[in-house]
């Protein structure tokens, strides 16, 4: 793109559409197992869940961003610090305290959910209706949830960091088919002009952009 004065004027603004729900397409899991998919996916639809504003984490492929994630370095710790001491109860501005990696995190977490699920109702996390999902990632959340395997808050931080990183990343990594994240917020995606706009005070009028030049 050229500089902003080579650009015509632009037409008022509208609001930009987001688009209709993607295609589910028919992507595998390469990392995660039948039922480790199952819980992926669930809670991704409720972290993130489709609303009248367009689709949701769900739709957007952020269950497929996770699982091509746990198939990187970052997955397997080989990026962290991975030496102890280790200390769970550290206070949280010493950052990461715990010998699990994200891929033990995702395994120990989503067993030790489902099996709790089990012990009380006698269905796994998939398995119950939206409602029942939240109050058991409510209950994730605060930390009343209690494994012997893994803290319920770190896998629930885990999880909710990674899809909010599935439902906004560049669709090159799986996540935000059809840019609908970033038509929701109005970011610009890969475009060269967007800083032409930064100081106009005023919505940014294009559609995003994705690396491979794809358009929302």
């Amino acid at each position: 793109m050229g500089a902003s004065q080579l650009l015509a004027a632009p037409q008022p603004h509208q609001q930009p559409k987001v688009p209709a729900t993607p295609p589910a397409g028919n992507y595998q899991p390469t990392f995660f197992n039948a039922e480790e998919w199952a819980f992926v996916q669930a809670a991704v639809s409720r972290i993130i869940p489709a609303d009248e504003l367009g689709p949701g984490a769900l739709e957007a492929g952020a269950a497929e961003f996770i699982d091509r994630q746990m198939n990187t370095p970052y997955a397997t710790g080989a990026q962290w610090y991975m030496q102890g001491p280790f200390n769970a109860d550290a206070p949280p501005e010493l950052g990461y305290q715990l010998q699990l990696s994200p891929q033990q995190i995702y395994r120990l977490g989503i067993a030790a959910v489902d099996g709790w699920c089990k012990a009380n109702g006698g269905q796994v996390f998939a398995a119950q209706d939206s409602a029942t999902r939240d109050r058991i990632l409510s209950k994730l959340e605060a930390g009343e949830l209690v494994f012997e395997t893994v803290p319920a808050k770190v896998f629930f931080s885990l999880l909710v960091q990674n899809t909010r990183e599935g439902f906004f990343c560049d669709p090159i990594h799986g996540g935000n088919k059809g840019m609908v994240g970033w038509t929701q917020i109005g970011f610009p995606g890969a475009r060269a002009d967007f800083m032409d706009w930064v100081e106009r005070n005023e919505p940014y009028p294009f559609p995003a952009v994705s690396i491979r030049g794809e358009r929302a």
